[in-house]
């Protein structure tokens, strides 16, 4: 089974926060993070700053701050499921 197939509860492709922005971040090996979100990305208000940006792939920065947010694959379908990983986080 892969990370995706959980059914619920609050780890893996639906934790919040910086875990799930770690989470996808890690999955696979790291090949998740830089895959297209499907039809476009979802447009979203950065959670850091406030500014208006497109979350083009799995995990991506807000252009204005660099603010690092990420949606599972499960979740992709919903703006409201993108999550922030802190005004702290940086990317490695």
């Amino acid at each position: 089974m892969g990370c995706c197939s959980n059914n619920g509860g609050n780890t893996g492709p639906f934790a919040e926060g910086r875990e799930l922005v770690e989470f996808v971040y890690q999955a696979h090996g790291g090949g998740l993070r830089d895959q297209p979100v499907p039809n476009g990305g979802l447009v979203t208000i950065c959670q850091g700053c406030g500014a208006e940006f497109t979350l083009t792939t799995f995990v991506g920065q807000c252009q204005a701050c660099d603010g690092v947010h990420a949606v599972s694959p499960p979740r992709a379908n919903d703006v409201a499921n993108i999550q922030f990983a802190g005004k702290d986080f940086r990317l490695p």
